[in-house]
């Protein structure tokens, strides 16, 4: 019975977010409101209290939450416009809410992520309330309940905030576009693809984990759920083709991660980056391409190094899928992803873009059909289904000019429509599971952001964030390398107890003015914070990621953990080409372009050398020395340091290329 409440609860969160997706957006205190509710509702219902209350206590105490919920968003649904003509003057009731929607919070947090990020936003409520206690430059006059709980609750400056703002609108929509892309059986295409492309080279299953990770995380923008999709076919061949346990569940756990930088989604953070910096969601998409290709290229490098100092060999051709044939099976599980990329470039917003993407991943599953049938019935199959997605792509034309109702119901129905079909792969029954499967999978982002709106509230109430960005300043003498050191140190600590989102939305609003004050660009400053939230998947010791992949692979948790911060380092370093080579992400004239993507090449390279002491063959220490050398110069800015660091780089490299033919003759 609970798992049908929890079915029908989680099919109304889908239809709500799928109408203000794509027919009619509400105003942000609803939109945020509304949303939370479910996901709270959900979280109670799924996740007890605890194990070790007797099930009538905990139905009770997770009854008492739900009805507390209901009441705290109704609360504002029903009463926002007497709330907001009294704004400044609260009622107790106002009060009393505020302090329940908080503590709700809390617990949601604590159950969905766990008590790291629930201390930390306690420990910002009590520096909130005793602010006279704190020492030194952290002392504030303090603020009293009332304030603080209506502050939290009443407006948009606290849980209702930005972050859950994002979570409510894009991030929803993109995570369903994931479930269901998984549902029509993608993964298994993507798998197959990069298996047929990279297969039969050297450390072959292991260069397919880094391709169909980078293809699949793309679309997820979850490095756990990545992790188990994808590491369940590679992690087993790696183990097989010589790869140490540790080494296999580390490979895929940094490739995984990569998943969560990589466009077209990104996980939440192309929405949050744009949402704090006013940039169009397309242009960080666009600055963010080159930088997350060089990212897997220095994973892939790391698998070839090892491929090569174990003298493995790929799968054979016959063991292997072609090329063709997977495209001749799967070219329709690439459809929504073409559809998707097409709109965003026309500059339709990105909730519309997410609502068009939702339905074209079911019609494009639907359009292949299942073999059988008679000629008849085949041939209308596919002519409605093209007919619906030639609809689909008119109305997503017409998008920014708006929907009717009529074409709104009539792309709904269509769809559904389509699961009807007994050549249908996805079947309505389906259909309805992978709604199910998205609506949950949304819990744990939306939690964490509507915690992060605590803070992101204290912050704003208290000016904290101007203090510590001080801090980091006055620490730093000014110099933006210090700089970006103290902040890769900042997200490692919280990365040990956040979630990706949470840590860089804690990150930014604390140390990104002190990047910017230091003449890092804003959106720069805010892609460095992301990539290096991005630790907490594969930094030990919390690798959230690397301990999934530990678990397929028969691994030491911890030794994979640390295989994964090795492989994973390009999330340090392309951060700090972003900074001294922007040339990466398309910024300057061509030359400058070239110049800095070249030099990156070559200081990932060195790096993978100095890391693996391998390169063509075994390198020794001095030659290991003059690679570091030559890396480090290259990160320098101004004084032409970088053209001597690749200069040597370049050169070292050419020595151990020669020294390894005439010891190979």
């Amino acid at each position: 019975m609970i798992a049908r409440i929890v079915a029908l609860i989680a099919w109304l969160f889908v239809a709500f977010q799928i109408y203000t997706a794509g027919y009619a957006p509400m105003t942000a205190i609803f939109q945020r409101s509304i949303h939370l509710g479910f996901v709270l509702v959900l979280l109670f219902l799924t996740v007890p209290v605890s194990k070790r209350f007797p099930p009538w206590l905990r139905w009770l105490v997770d009854g008492l939450l739900i009805a507390a919920t209901l009441v705290i968003v109704g609360y504002i649904y029903t009463n926002y416009d007497q709330i907001m003509d009294r704004f400044g003057w609260w009622e107790p009731t106002d009060v009393w809410l505020g302090v329940v929607a908080v503590l709700l919070v809390l617990e949601a947090t604590r159950r969905a992520i766990g008590w790291p990020m629930t201390l930390i936003a306690l420990f910002f409520l009590a520096y909130a309330y005793f602010g006279p206690y704190f020492p030194g430059v952290f002392s504030h006059k303090g603020y009293e309940l009332e304030r603080l709980a209506t502050q939290l609750y009443l407006t948009t400056e606290g849980i209702f905030g930005l972050p859950l703002g994002v979570a409510a609108t894009f991030v929803f929509i993109f995570i369903l576009f994931g479930a269901l892309l998984e549902a029509t059986g993608a993964g298994k295409f993507f798998i197959d693809l990069a298996y047929a492309l990279a297969g039969q080279s050297r450390g072959g299953p292991a260069k397919a984990s880094v391709i169909s990770s980078a293809f699949m995380g793309s679309l997820s923008g979850s490095a756990i759920a990545n992790v188990v999709t994808t590491g369940a076919f590679t992690i087993p061949l790696m183990r097989k083709l010589g790869y140490r346990p540790e080494e296999a569940a580390g490979v895929e756990a940094a490739a995984s991660t990569g998943g969560q930088i990589m466009p077209p989604i990104m996980g939440a953070g192309a929405f949050l980056i744009a949402e704090y910096t006013g940039v169009p969601y397309l242009e960080i998409v666009k600055l963010s391409v080159i930088p997350a290709i060089l990212y897997f290229f220095t994973v892939y490098l790391f698998v070839d190094a090892i491929a090569a100092k174990r003298g493995m060999t790929g799968l054979p051709r016959s063991q292997l899928p072609k090329v063709s044939k997977v495209l001749a099976e799967g070219w329709h599980y690439l459809l929504p992803l073409f559809i998707l990329i097409y709109y965003l470039v026309k500059n339709v917003s990105a909730m519309k873009v997410g609502f068009i993407g939702v339905l074209a991943v079911v019609l494009s599953a639907n359009l292949r059909a299942k073999p059988g049938g008679a000629p008849g019935l085949r041939a209308l199959h596919y002519a409605y289904h093209l007919l619906m997605l030639g609809f689909l792509l008119y109305v997503g034309m017409q998008s920014r000019q708006g929907i009717s109702l009529t074409q709104f119901y009539a792309l709904i129905g269509g769809t559904l429509l389509s699961t009807l079909s007994p050549l249908s792969p996805l079947s309505l029954f389906r259909l309805a599971e992978a709604l199910v499967v998205g609506a949950k999978a949304a819990i744990p982002v939306s939690v964490a952001t509507a915690a992060a709106g605590i803070v992101v509230g204290v912050v704003g109430l208290t000016g904290v964030g101007l203090k510590f960005s001080g801090l980091v300043l006055s620490a730093s003498g000014g110099i933006t390398l210090v700089a970006l050191i103290l902040v890769a140190l900042a997200s490692l600590v919280l990365g040990m107890g956040l979630p990706v989102t949470a840590s860089y939305i804690v990150l930014v609003i604390l140390a990104g003015p002190a990047l910017a004050d230091l003449g890092v660009p804003l959106i720069i400053a805010h892609l460095v914070v992301f990539w290096l939230s991005q630790d907490s998947n594969v930094t030990p010791p919390v690798a959230l990621a690397a301990y999934a992949a530990s678990g397929l692979a028969g691994a030491d948790p911890m030794k994979a953990g640390f295989m994964a911060w090795k492989f994973a380092k390009g999330l340090y370093l392309i951060p700090l080409l972003m900074v001294y080579r922007p040339g990466i992400m398309l910024q300057g004239g061509a030359f400058t372009v070239a110049k800095d993507l070249t030099l990156g090449l070559i200081a990932l390279v060195a790096f993978v050398g100095v890391l693996e002491g391998f390169l063509l063959r075994p390198l020794p220490l001095a030659v290991r020395a003059l690679l570091l050398l030559g890396g480090v110069l290259i990160f320098s800015p101004g004084l032409g340091l970088e053209f001597l660091g690749g200069a040597i780089v370049v050169a070292t490299l050419v020595y151990v290329w020669l020294t390894g033919r005439s010891v190979s003759r």
